[in-house]
């Protein structure tokens, strides 16, 4: 049976509350009624006495992402009572990470104890069983002197991390003289006097010492390197040290743990540093050392992290460290190596997890094509590459500050990887960022005046373009290629374009967007590609459009224009997509001054009236040379050039084909509500590969010389009221692969011949008066044409037969030609790998 706690162990305890405010309720539990106080929360008793023996009472926060102090608005706070310490049998005290403001003691006999500076005396501190004690992270307690601490006789773990001893000058003669000291922390405490030229400390028992971030400023201390041979952990890091590690040491050969990183230590690495046998982890990254890295070091067979970051180190790297298989961390990028780095190196380091390579200097990477790494990274920095390419991988980092941090770096290309991060705080300089095919999220990074092409095409990027389009910069922007499609970006378009007069290519398609085009979308003069397809954009098309006389594919479609058909977009057009939005009115005339145009689609719209009379102008359409001069943007990194280039997708049976060499050359005006007669100029387009006329009320018959148009290979006439005999000339399109001649009013034999004969009767549904195979229907020896009724007057027998979806002719085979249902979406991107030299 437990014994209950000792009441003047209870009292001291409620003294130690009553001074706090305790926002949490943390210490709801201690009340006098409830009188065990050995059940309170954080407090342990002795089983047999009931004395109190650990106080645990440590403050949990979440690291703040934008300062540098957590949030502490739920943690103890108000003066740390001293009275703590008359818990006699106390072994254990842990307040770390509170927010106590200063440290007080109730005591009258202890009036020497300032609530922020306290000196307490002999009197005051008599704690002989104290053997833990951590006060670490209460930012606002200022400790004058650690003279008190030097009665504690028994303490081996001492953790001061945070707390202010700028006013304690004697720090090391207090807390040498602890025999049974073991660890020592105290890092960002402003301890600047280190006693350099102190001979020993007298730390007999210490195997842990940390001091980093003190801003000592002055030289290796003597003491350091004297201290017990018992010593394994000793960091040193962020204190402005400079001058030369010793040459020689000969007490601290059990260390596995040290740290001199972030310093301004100069000169070689000496070599008992390569007989530390028992070392795991070394860090000398961020000093000045020089000379070669020894290769002495590959015989500190123990060691897991070796980092030699930002030195001055030359010659080549040495090929002993392939001797450290237990290695996980390798880091000597940033130096002034030379020579050759070949796979041999890395041949058995199959535990290495972290690699930074690069140097300031010329280095040669030598690695077969086919060399399977025996690793598999988790971080790889490569501060001074200038190009970077990682894809089709499923790698993740933690810090996205330090991967971006590529001052050198000229190319990057993450893309097609399963990247998830947040990009709305990264400043990108790489002068080609191609981020494409993640789950980047949340908002745009901000990108330097040195970009030239930013790719963030298929991402889960949300908010509006204004946090990328409207922020100025110093300098005069370079951007020339811009693809964030496929995100989930909403709001405006912005009317900030005329910061981006460098812009060649555009592409927001894909995403929520909404509102007008904006003017000043027409002061991008040098633009030759634009693409705000599948949106949620409405309004007539601006006429400061024209403006853009550079421009050559426009991609408007899946949206809510409105207006007529913008025939003003300028003579260069080549590829103009205005599919699934709301323009109504006729076809203008002025499109058959578009000589260069090979993609028109104005499919699913309101159109009215006649087809226009002279598409045979489109000299594009009717020469014999004419040739789609694909667009690439030409960007010359490092020693080459790189070439991007603008392609256009079509889906063909549900599946995209991208042609990025021979475009298709497409007529798409189907699902309007066009009327008249198909022109017959329409068939002098001899280099029309894609026609599709369905779903409007078109009339007249399919003239003989269909057979002109000998490159075709989709015709689509559906759902319209032509009428007659399909002529035998259609059997000559030898590249058909589609055909569609559904639900019109033809008549009399199908032709036949070999491309035709891959078509189903999916080709002919709906109508009546077609005979001969696929049909099931025969034809009679004589054709009876005189009683056939045009469409649209008395043929109530036949209705049961249209009732058919008008789309089922998709299922139809699949003949030499190309598939079904093609349209044009233009506006994706390749990226050509080949690289050309300049």
């Amino acid at each position: 049976m437990n014994v209950q706690c000792n009441e003047k162990d209870m009292n001291t305890l409620l003294n130690f509350k009553q001074q706090l405010t305790d926002p949490s309720g943390m210490l709801s539990s201690w009340f006098n009624q409830h009188y065990d106080c050995c059940e309170w929360f954080g407090v342990h008793c002795d089983n047999i006495t009931g004395r109190v023996i650990e106080l645990n009472l440590p403050c949990h926060t979440i690291p703040s992402t934008y300062t540098e102090r957590d949030d502490k608005s739920n943690c103890l706070t108000g003066q740390l009572h001293l009275s703590l310490l008359h818990l006699e049998f106390l072994t254990y005290l842990n307040l770390r990470n509170n927010d106590f403001k200063g440290i007080h003691h109730y005591n009258h006999k202890c009036k020497g104890m300032s609530s922020v500076t306290p000196h307490p005396n002999d009197e005051c501190v008599k704690l002989s069983k104290l053997n833990y004690l951590d006060l670490s992270y209460n930012e606002d307690i200022v400790i004058g002197n650690l003279h008190w601490i030097s009665n504690l006789s028994s303490l081996e773990y001492l953790n001061l991390n945070g707390i202010n001893l700028h006013k304690e000058t004697d720090w090391l003669p207090s807390l040498a003289i602890l025999p049974s000291l073991v660890e020592l922390h105290l890092d960002s405490c402003q301890t600047q006097n280190i006693y350099p030229l102190l001979q020993y400390a007298n730390f007999t028992s210490l195997r842990v010492l940390s001091l980093s971030e003190n801003g000592i400023g002055s030289k290796l201390p003597i003491w350091l390197f004297n201290l017990s041979s018992d010593i394994s952990y000793i960091d040193l890091s962020k204190n402005n040290i400079f001058g030369q590690l010793p040459t020689i040491v000969s007490n601290i050969r059990s260390i596995k743990f040290l740290d001199l990183s972030y310093n301004n230590l100069n000169g070689p690495i000496p070599n008992w540093l390569s007989q530390l046998e028992h070392l795991q982890e070394l860090y000398l990254s961020d000093n000045t050392f020089t000379g070669p890295i020894p290769p002495s070091l590959g015989n500190l067979s123990s060691l897991i992290e070796l980092d030699l970051n930002d030195n001055n180190f030359n010659g080549s790297l040495p090929s002993t460290l392939g001797k450290l298989v237990n290695l996980k961390s390798l880091g000597v990028a940033s130096n002034s190596l030379t020579g050759i780095v070949s796979q041999t190196i890395f041949a058995s380091l199959s535990n290495l997890k972290r690699l930074a390579l690069g140097s300031q200097a010329s280095q040669t990477f030598d690695f077969d094509a086919e060399w399977v790494p025996p690793f598999q990274l988790q971080r790889c920095s490569l501060s001074s590459l200038k190009s970077l390419t990682i894809g089709y991988s499923s790698f993740s980092f933690e810090s996205h500050d330090k991967f971006w941090n590529f001052a050198q770096l000229e190319f990057l290309s993450l893309g097609y990887n399963v990247i998830d991060g947040d990009l709305s705080n990264v400043l990108i300089n790489s002068k080609v960022s191609w981020l494409s095919h993640n789950i980047w999220r949340s908002g745009f990074p901000r990108i330097s005046a040195n970009v030239t092409l930013l790719n963030l095409h298929d991402n889960s990027l949300s908010g509006s373009l204004s946090s990328l389009l409207c922020n100025k910069m110093k300098a005069k922007s370079k951007l020339e290629f811009l693809d964030v499609s496929h995100n989930n970006l909403s709001g405006g378009l912005t009317d900030c374009w005329m910061h981006w007069k460098s812009l060649l290519h555009v592409n927001l398609g894909h995403n929520n967007l909404t509102g007008e085009i904006p003017q000043s979308m027409g002061l991008l003069s040098n633009l030759f590609s634009l693409h705000l397809n599948n949106n949620k954009l409405f309004g007539k098309v601006p006429m400061s459009l024209k403006n853009c006389q550079k421009l050559w594919i426009l991609d408007l479609g899946g949206n809510k224009f409105s207006g007529v058909i913008p025939y003003w977009t300028g003579h260069s057009i080549k590829a103009l997509q205005l599919r699934s939005n709301e323009f109504s009115g006729n076809i203008p005339s002025q499109i058959c001054h578009f000589s260069s145009v090979q993609v028109m689609d104005f499919a699913n719209n309101t159109l009215s009236g006649a087809i226009p009379d002279c598409l045979h102008n489109i000299t594009s359409m009717v020469s014999n040379h004419a040739t789609f001069d694909l667009f690439f943007i030409k960007i010359y990194i490092i020693d080459r050039m790189m070439t991007f280039g603008i392609n256009v997708v079509l889906p063909i049976k549900g599946n995209e084909l991208a042609y990025h060499q021979d475009l298709f050359y497409l007529i798409d005006l189907s699902s309007n509500n066009l009327s008249g007669t198909i022109p017959l100029e329409i068939y002098k387009l001899n280099r029309l590969q894609s026609l599709n006329l369905s779903h409007n009320q078109l009339l007249g018959m399919i003239p003989q010389e269909i057979d002109n148009l000998h490159q075709l290979e989709s015709i689509d006439l559906s759902s319209n009221l032509l009428f007659g005999e399909i002529p035998q000339s259609i059997s000559g399109l030898s590249f058909l692969g589609n055909l569609n001649l559904s639900y019109n009013n033809f008549m009399g034999r199908i032709p036949s011949g070999i491309q035709l004969q891959s078509f189903t009767n999916l080709s002919y549904i709906g109508n009546p008066n077609l005979c001969g195979p696929p049909l099931t229907k025969k034809c009679t020896q004589v054709d009876k044409s005189d009683n056939i009724k045009p469409k649209g007057e008395d043929n109530d027998d036949e209705e049961d037969e249209s009732e058919v979806h008008w789309w089922s002719w998709f299922y139809m085979g699949m003949g030499i030609g190309f598939g079904t249902g093609f349209w044009v979406v233009v506006g994706s991107i390749f990226f050509n790998r080949t690289c050309r030299h300049a």
